[in-house]
């Protein structure tokens, strides 16, 4: 059994989530973050000593970083179309998962959804919040593009890069904000929406954030 500690509201603890049920892998959750606090806790520096969500404890090994974690996972569980064997086609996975990190839930959750839903209607600068979208649906226009020709981020099998990318798009579609037309994208994630894991792990509620900075 493994035990990931993390809220559920995490995007991305939602990721890691999303990715065990992907997988088919059973685990136990913890909360711990925010509300629920935990993250000072001599107990949990052990597992990270970062004091950030998500950790995967696996027997007594203890896993950060999302990625690094996901990683794992499919290297071990995952099967081929999902995260290829051959080095030169897992590279090919390996780098739209990084570019969905970095420049994409990177530039969406503190750019945007925290600015445009964590934060208090008083604090929150419109300008920024536009100048930000504007930023990351420069990066969706890529992800629109490949779309438009394959089902995938990497092509007709749903990969580990899908997970990196895809997570975010619930809040991004969910949230109140004027949104470009992104034909393909959006396709895309309905399809998403049409996985069980998905629903059940990304498509939750974040209203105990909304206003709560």
């Amino acid at each position: 059994m493994m035990i990931v500690y993390g809220r559920a509201t995490s995007s991305n603890v939602q990721a890691l989530l999303w990715g065990l049920e992907e997988l088919g892998l059973k685990y136990d959750r913890l909360d711990y973050g925010e509300t629920f606090g935990g993250l000072n806790a001599p107990k949990f520096r052990k597992l990270n000593p970062h004091g950030k969500i998500p950790v995967l404890k696996v027997g007594d090994t203890a896993l950060f970083e999302t990625a690094a974690i996901l990683r794992h996972l499919a290297s071990v569980h995952g099967p081929d179309a999902f995260w290829p064997a051959d080095p030169l086609a897992r590279a090919k996975v390996d780098m739209w998962a990084e570019w969905a990190k970095h420049d994409v839930a990177e530039g969406f959750t503190g750019p945007i959804f925290w600015e445009a839903v964590r934060k208090h209607p008083d604090k929150q600068d419109a300008d920024l919040i536009v100048r930000n979208l504007t930023r990351f649906e420069a990066e969706l226009d890529i992800a629109d593009q490949r779309l438009s020709k394959r089902q995938f981020l990497c092509g007709d099998n749903f990969t580990l890069a899908d997970i990196q990318f895809g997570h975010v798009l619930y809040r991004y579609f969910d949230i109140d904000i004027e949104r470009r037309p992104l034909p393909s994208v959006r396709a895309y994630y309905d399809r998403l929406s049409d996985r069980p894991a998905y629903r059940r792990t990304v498509m939750v509620s974040y209203e105990a954030l909304k206003n709560s900075i």
